[in-house]
């Protein structure tokens, strides 16, 4: 069931987005909120859906690969992928340098290492197969509709969007957090986790710990109003 709540912004008409916070390797979390976004697709069909997972797909949780498995194999409905730093910082660690390789592995990354079979402590056969990798490649850092911007961590207030620096996009926290700045959109995003979903007139936030005993949690966006729903 959605909980149903005012709106700070709208989305185009005839069309709904459903966005979803942080998954960090919550498989079973994940299944059981497509089934429901399935669930509410069948008993109010739309012509125009989308839907958008915020990033950080890997690492802390106890199934990246089966995540990531399960993203690539589709979804309830047209789906975008939002690239988060936890992605990121993968992607920099399986080009076999050093210090990435080190960073990752102290941010989480022994989960998404484990999950795929690899030795932490032999980095040079960290090979995902060409799909996998592909699908993480692929991800993108934001996506704009109607009043809304969707995106993992935030951005730098007062900077256009055109001008924002990926790395803000990913992992900005303080400054944007405690901004209370008009940026022109309402910023959709996770990254920053919570017990439960943060909404204010500038920003909504959706991580809501799933990997590590919280919900999974969605927004619904139509029209004038949002609702959240969530799978635990």
């Amino acid at each position: 069931m959605i909980d149903w709540k005012d709106a700070p912004a709208a989305v185009p008409e005839g069309s709904r987005i459903y966005a979803i916070g942080d998954i960090h390797g919550a498989l079973g979390k994940l299944q059981a909120l497509h089934g429901m976004i399935a669930a509410d697709l069948e008993a109010r069909p739309c012509a125009a859906p989308l839907l958008v997972h915020l990033g950080d797909y890997v690492d802390k949780g106890a199934d990246p690969r089966g995540v990531v498995q399960h993203l690539m194999a589709g979804s309830p409905c047209p789906a975008l992928h939002l690239r988060g730093n936890h992605e990121d910082m993968m992607l920099a660690a399986l080009t076999g340098d050093a210090s990435a390789v080190a960073e990752w592995l102290w941010c989480g990354g022994r989960h998404t290492v484990a999950s795929w079979g690899w030795d932490a402590e032999a980095p040079q056969g960290w090979v995902p197969m060409p799909a996998e990798r592909a699908f993480l490649e692929g991800t993108t850092l934001h996506h704009r509709a109607g009043g809304y911007l969707f995106v993992h961590a935030g951005i730098r207030p007062g900077v256009a969007l055109e001008a924002q620096d990926p790395l803000d996009l990913m992992g900005i926290r303080h400054e944007f957090l405690n901004s209370e700045q008009d940026h022109g959109f309402v910023v959709v995003h996770g990254h920053t986790a919570g017990f439960a979903p943060v909404v204010k007139a500038n920003r909504i936030a959706l991580d809501t710990a799933a990997w590590s005993g919280g919900p999974l949690t969605c927004a619904v966006f139509e029209g004038e109003r949002f609702g959240l729903m969530g799978a635990r």
